[in-house]
C-alpha cells in the first residue's frame, strides 16, 4: 500500500505523519511561508507532492506530478542528489526558465534530496521570501538539510519494515503553516477512541465548553451538545469518518448555544499496533471578533481567506461586491462561495499573492447574475481548480489540518510562541487569530446591490497566515483598467500588460526558428511590442569576445565599436553575461553614472540587458532599449529574464543547428566530385543546389567514372538530411566508384551496393540510377533502384521518359535484383540524370514534374549549334534556374547531363 489521504494503514499513517512534521519543521527553519515534500511513486522517474503546506493544493495543480528528467529544481535535486538553492526570481529565471515562466514571482526557494542509505525517496523543498544572495540563507539551508537527512533515515527505517511501501501515488495532503502570530483566543484539546467510545478532554477544554470533569457524562454525544448543540450530528458524522481515515479537509465553523463562533479540527493520531485514535482541538476566538466589527464600517469590500483558501471574514460591503451573502462566504472555500473567481487570471494574481509579499493590485469583471448562474466551471474551463467544482474535495486530499499526527514535543519550541496552549501538547493549533463574523443576530445584512457587468478593483495584502483582499468598484477613470492603460502608456510608452505576456508565448513563436538569424527576428517581433522597446541588440559569444548577430532601432553605425569586444571589456553588455546577473537602468543618466563614459545613442530612454545562458553555458547577451525612461517593476524583470533563458536555449540550439549544417555541407562539397571522368566524344556536366527549408543539406549526388573503355554515369540519393545522409553519401559513392573501375556489370553495382550498405547499417536507404556508356558506339546499359527515370532527347528534339524496370531502393532487401536494359544514344542526344527533388513539389504530383522537366529539356536546342563549345553547361543552368532562385526549395537537387559527340573524321594518311 503506498501513502495516500485516505489510507487507514498503520505504515501509511506513519509515512504521512513523518512527511507533515518534516514539511512543517522545514518551513519553520527555514523562515518560510511554504513547502513541501515530493516522494517517489510507483511509476518509474515519476516524483508525486505528498505534502503542501501553506498553499491551496487545487491552485497549484500543475504542480502535483512532476517526471524526474525536467529542467525543474526538484527534479535535479532527486536526480543528481545535489542540494538547489535559489535566492531569488533572477536566479530561478536563470537556472531554470521554464519552471520560473510558469511561476514568475519573486520568491526563492530550498530543494534538498531526502535521502536514506543509497535510497533517495523524495526532495524537502521549502519556498521564502526573497534575498539578494544564497549566502545570506546558509544557515537556514543547513537546517533544512539536517531535516531531510532525519527524513531520510526515518524513512529507511520505515522501509526496512515494511518493504516497497515508501511511495505516493495520491494527491497532496494540503496543510496551514504554523501560525505565526499570537493569538489571546481559547482553546482545548480531546482525544476518542472509537473502539471503547472513551472521549477524554484536557482542562482547557473543559474550561473552554463550561463542564468540570465531574459534571461531564463523558460519552462523545455528550461533547457534541456542549460544543455545539445545533450542529451536534453534524460534530458526530465528522467524528465517525475521522475515525475510518477521513478527516475533514477545513475545519468545521461551528456556533455555541450563545452564538459565540468555535472552531472544530480533527485529524487521526496513529499508534501502531493500536487502531488509529481521534484526536482534535476546539478554538474559541479572541478578540478578533472586535477588529472585524471595525471592518464592517469600512465604506470599501473587505474579506480574509486562509492560506489554504478558507474565506475567515468579509464585510458587509465585500459580500455586496462579490454577489453573496455573508452567511454564504465566511467557513467557505473561496470559489466555492464565489464561483465566478474561477478564471485563469484570477488564480495568476492569487499565485503572485501567496507567493510574493508585495500587494497585488489588478481588476476584474463582476459577471451579471444570469452570466454569474451560467459561468462554466473550474472544470470545463481547464481550471486548475476543478477538484472543488463540487463540494468538498475527496478524501484523498482532505488531510488539510494543520496539526501533526505526532506530539509538538519533538518540534522546536520557538514553533510553538504565542499558542494559547500548553508546550506539551501536540501540535499547534489552527490560525485562531482567523475569526469569523459575530453572530448572525448580530449582523444586519443590507440589501444584495447588483454590480452584475461592472469592473472591480481588487487589491490583495499577503500576510504569514492569511491573505486580505480589499474590493471596490472601479468606477473612476483612474481606477478603469482603460484610464489604467492610457496613463501607463502616456509616461512611459509601455502597454501595462505587458507584465502578463508569459514566455510561453515567446516560446511557441521560437519553435520554428531555426537559424540564429530567425531566432533574432522573432525576438524583435515578438519582444520588442509587447514591452514597448524601441531598440534591440542581439550579441553571440565566440572565443571569449562578443560578435553583433542582430540590430534594429539603433542609429547607423553606432555598434560598431562594440564588435568583437573581449569578456574583459567593462561594459554593461558584456558584464550582464559575465556576471550571468541582468542589468536594468530606468534612465540613460543611471547607465552613465554605472559606466561612466560609455557612449550613448541617445539622450533620454532607459534600457536592459539580459544575459543569455542556456544550461549554465554562455550564449551571449541581449540589450533592450527604450525611448522614454522608465521603471522596470519585480515582475516585469522576473519576465524578462525568463525570456532571455527562452532566447538563449533558442539560440544554442540554432548555434548546433548551423555547426552541423556546416560540417555537412563541408562534407558533402569535399565528396562531391571535383571534376568528372572525360571522353573525347562525350561531353558531361553537373549540378547540385542544397535545400532552403531550414538549411539542411541532404544525400544526393552525382559521378562519372571510368569503367573499361567506356563511362559510367552514376546519380543517388540518400534518405534524410544532415550530417549522417552526408556521410553515408560520401560511403556509397566511392563503393560505387570502387565496383564501376573494376567494370562490373550494371547489375552487380547494383547488388554489391546494396549489401554493402545493408551491412553499415546507417538506418536510411538510397535511390540510384546507373548507367554504363560505350562513347564509341552509343550502347548504354542500364540499372536503376527505386530512382526517378532518366530523359533521352533526341538530336530532333523528341525527348521521351526512359521507362527503364528497376529494383527496390537500396539498403532494404538482401535479394534484391536489379535488371538492367539495354539502349542506344545517338550523336546529339542528350541523356538527363536527377534526383526527386529538381521534379518533386508538395502537394503536386512527381510526374507532372517530370513531364514539365522533359518539357524543358526539349527546348534546350541542339548541341550541333554550338560546334566544339561547352553547350551542356548552359543547359545544366537553365534546367535548374527556376529551382536556384526559388525562395522555399524543400529538398536539395542533382542533376547530371550527357551528350554524346560524332566521332572525329579519320586524319590524312
Amino acid at each position: 500500500m503506498t501513502g495516500s489521504g485516505e489510507d487507514a494503514h498503520p505504515t501509511a499513517g506513519r509515512l504521512t505523519a513523518l512527511l507533515i512534521d518534516a514539511s512543517t519543521e522545514a518551513i519553520s527553519a527555514a523562515g518560510g511561508h511554504s513547502g513541501g515534500v515530493y516522494l517517489r511513486s510507483r511509476t518509474p522517474g515519476l516524483l508525486r507532492l505528498a505534502v503542501l503546506s501553506g498553499l491551496p493544493g487545487p491552485l497549484f495543480r500543475p504542480w502535483w506530478r512532476l517526471h524526474a528528467d525536467r529542467p525543474f529544481p526538484v527534479a535535479d535535486a532527486y536526480r543528481l542528489g545535489v542540494q538547489v538553492v535559489l535566492p531569488n526570481a533572477t536566479e530561478t529565471m536563470r537556472r531554470y526558465p521554464q519552471f520560473a515562466a510558469g511561476l514568475p514571482f519573486q520568491f526563492g526557494s530550498l530543494y534538498v534530496p531526502v535521502v536514506g542509505g543509497s535510497t533517495t525517496y523524495g526532495v524537502l523543498t521549502v519556498l521564502r521570501p526573497a534575498v539578494t544572495d544564497a549566502a545570506e540563507v546558509l544557515s537556514e539551508h543547513d537546517r533544512v538539510v539536517r531535516l531531510a537527512q532525519e527524513l531520510g533515515a526515518a524513512l529507511r527505517g520505515l522501509e526496512d519494515a515494511h518493504p516497497d511501501q515508501v511511495a505516493w501515488d495520491g494527491e497532496p495532503i494540503c496543510l496551514r503553516p504554523p501560525t505565526a502570530s499570537t493569538s489571546l483566543g481559547r482553546a482545548g484539546r480531546f482525544a476518542w477512541d472509537p473502539e471503547t467510545a472513551d472521549i477524554t478532554l484536557d482542562e482547557d477544554l473543559h474550561t473552554l465548553l463550561g463542564t468540570p470533569p465531574s459534571e461531564f457524562p463523558g460519552t462523545v454525544e455528550a461533547f457534541a451538545e456542549a460544543v455545539a448543540p445545533t450542529d451536534a450530528h453534524r460534530i458526530l458524522a465528522t467524528l465517525r469518518d475521522t475515525a475510518v481515515g477521513r478527516p475533514p479537509a477545513l475545519p468545521l465553523y461551528l456556533r455555541a448555544e450563545d452564538g459565540a463562533l468555535r472552531l472544530l479540527d480533527l485529524w487521526n493520531a496513529y499508534e501502531p499496533p493500536a487502531a488509529p485514535a481521534v484526536r482534535g482541538v476546539v478554538v474559541a476566538p479572541g478578540p478578533g471578533p472586535t477588529a472585524d466589527s471595525a471592518a464592517d464600517l469600512l465604506p470599501d469590500g473587505v474579506f480574509c481567506v486562509d492560506r489554504l483558501g478558507l474565506v475567515v471574514y468579509a464585510n458587509p460591503r465585500a459580500a455586496q461586491l462579490l454577489g453573496r451573502p455573508r452567511a454564504e462566504l465566511v467557513g467557505r472555500d473561496l470559489w466555492e462561495a464565489v464561483p465566478w473567481l474561477r478564471r485563469p487570471d484570477f488564480e495568476d494574481h492569487l499565485r503572485a499573492a501567496l507567493l510574493t509579499p508585495d500587494p497585488v493590485h489588478f481588476h476584474l469583471v463582476r459577471p451579471s447574475a444570469h452570466e454569474s448562474e451560467t459561468r462554466p466551471t473550474a472544470q470545463d474551463t481547464g481550471s486548475p481548480l476543478s477538484a472543488q467544482d463540487a463540494g468538498p474535495p475527496p478524501p484523498t486530499q482532505d488531510a488539510g489540518s494543520p496539526l501533526s499526527a505526532r506530539d509538538a514535543a519533538s518540534r522546536p519550541s520557538g514553533q510553538d510562541a504565542g499558542s494559547p496552549l500548553p508546550a506539551q501538547d501536540p501540535g499547534p493549533p489552527p490560525p485562531t487569530q482567523d475569526a469569523g463574523p459575530p453572530p448572525p443576530a448580530q449582523d444586519p445584512e443590507p440589501a444584495q446591490q447588483s454590480y452584475g457587468g461592472e469592473w472591480l478593483a481588487l487589491s490583495v495584502h499577503s500576510g504569514p497566515d492569511r491573505l486580505t483582499c480589499t474590493v471596490r468598484p472601479a468606477s473612476r477613470v483612474k481606477d478603469s483598467p482603460e484610464g489604467q492603460e492610457t496613463a501607463e502608456l502616456s509616461e512611459t510608452g509601455m502597454s501595462p500588460l505587458a507584465p502578463l505576456y508569459r514566455p510561453i508565448a515567446l516560446a511557441i513563436a521560437l519553435t520554428e526558428a531555426v537559424t540564429a538569424r530567425q531566432v533574432s527576428a522573432v525576438v524583435m517581433r515578438e519582444l520588442l511590442p509587447a514591452f514597448g522597446g524601441r531598440r534591440l541588440a542581439i550579441y553571440l559569444l565566440q572565443e571569449r569576445h562578443l560578435y553583433l548577430e542582430w540590430e534594429t532601432g539603433f542609429p547607423k553605425g553606432f555598434l560598431a565599436p562594440f564588435e568583437g569586444v573581449d569578456l574583459s571589456t567593462h561594459l554593461p553588455g558584456v558584464e550582464t553575461l559575465t556576471t550571468g546577473r541582468p542589468l536594468f537602468f530606468d534612465s540613460m543618466e543611471q547607465l552613465t553614472a554605472t559606466y561612466p563614459g560609455i557612449p550613448l545613442d541617445a539622450t533620454e530612454g532607459a534600457r536592459a540587458f539580459l544575459p543569455l545562458i542556456a544550461s549554465g553555458r554562455a550564449v551571449g547577451s541581449c540589450i533592450l532599449g527604450f525611448d522614454r525612461p522608465r521603471s522596470f517593476s519585480t515582475e516585469e524583470r522576473t519576465v524578462l529574464t525568463a525570456l532571455a533563458g527562452l532566447i538563449a536555449h533558442a539560440m544554442e540550439k540554432a548555434q548546433r543547428y548551423e555547426s552541423e549544417t556546416a560540417l555537412a555541407r563541408g562534407l558533402q562539397q569535399a565528396l562531391l566530385p571535383r571534376r568528372l571522368a572525360a571522353h573525347p566524344q562525350l561531353e558531361t556536366t553537373g549540378r547540385y543546389l542544397p535545400g532552403t527549408a531550414g538549411m539542411e543539406v541532404g544525400g544526393d549526388w552525382y559521378d562519372v567514372v571510368e569503367s573499361g573503355d567506356g563511362l559510367a554515369l552514376v546519380i543517388g540519393d540518400v534518405q534524410g538530411h544532415g550530417v549522417q545522409a552526408a556521410a553515408t553519401m560520401g560511403q556509397l559513392r566511392s563503393a560505387v566508384r570502387a565496383f564501376a573501375l573494376g567494370d562490373r556489370p550494371p547489375d552487380e553495382v547494383m547488388s554489391s551496393t546494396n549489401h554493402l550498405l545493408i551491412d553499415l547499417d546507417p538506418g536510411l536507404f538510397a535511390s540510384c540510377c546507373y548507367i554504363r556508356l560505350d562513347p564509341a558506339t552509343g550502347v548504354a546499359r542500364a540499372a536503376r533502384a527505386g530512382h526517378p527515370p532518366p530523359l533521352l532527347r533526341s538530336p530532333d528534339g523528341r525527348t521521351r521518359v526512359l521507362d527503364l524496370p528497376g529494383g527496390v531502393v537500396l539498403g532494404v532487401a538482401p535479394k534484391a535484383r536489379y535488371p538492367v536494359t539495354e539502349l542506344r544514344m545517338e550523336p546529339g542526344a542528350i541523356l538527363a540524370l536527377y534526383t526527386d527533388g529538381l521534379v518533386e513539389r508538395p502537394g503536386s504530383d512527381i510526374d507532372e514534374g517530370i513531364t514539365a522537366l522533359r518539357v524543358a529539356l526539349a527546348k534546350a536546342g541542339a548541341p550541333a549549334a554550338r560546334p566544339g563549345g561547352r553547350f551542356l553547361a548552359g543547359v545544366a543552368d537553365r534546367l535548374t534556374a527556376t529551382a536556384r532562385h526559388a525562395l522555399d526549395r524543400p529538398d536539395d537537387i542533382a542533376l547530371l547531363l550527357a551528350t554524346r559527340r560524332a566521332a572525329p573524321p579519320p586524319g590524312p594518311h
